[in-house]
């Protein structure tokens, strides 16, 4: 590689350039994973509270739900319950589905670790910048 200036603040903008397209890359990608994991993990646990109340109360839980809420059949309680389960595991099974299928997981790890290393070597290319400005007799090799 030439030592000239030019060529250093070429190498300069282009690792800035590629930081700023990780950086939009991850402003986008961070906030759909994150939402993906929690759409899951929410649609699970509520798939398991509303499958709870008829498991382990059995008849007489559907049964009280049933004059609760002055309903005619007590089979209309785990009916209504086993349906907005079903649709609770089916919302987590696709969120999970999408953030696996678009690896966004891994793809955002890549990214965070391609900035890290693009942040080392703007760095290192600024220590060889001031390095190269200092007078030669000040480091020596001992």
């Amino acid at each position: 590689m030439k030592e000239d200036p030019a060529t250093r603040q070429q190498l300069s903008e282009l690792i800035e350039q590629r930081r700023a397209n990780i950086r939009t890359f991850l402003r986008q990608a961070r906030p759909r994973r994150n939402r993906l994991i929690n759409i899951s993990v929410i649609g699970s646990a509520l798939a398991a509270a509303l499958t709870v109340g008829p498991a382990a109360g059995g008849t007489k839980f559907t049964e009280g739900v049933q004059a609760l809420l002055s309903l005619d059949d007590d089979s209309t309680v785990w009916r209504i319950l086993c349906l907005l389960a079903v649709l609770c595991s089916l919302t987590a099974a696709v969120s999970t589905g999408l953030s696996n299928s678009h690896e966004l997981a891994s793809r955002v790890s890549a990214a965070e670790a391609c900035n890290a290393e693009l942040e080392g070597l703007a760095g290192a290319l600024a220590l060889a910048v001031f390095i190269s400005k200092m007078p030669s007799g000040f480091i020596s090799n001992t």
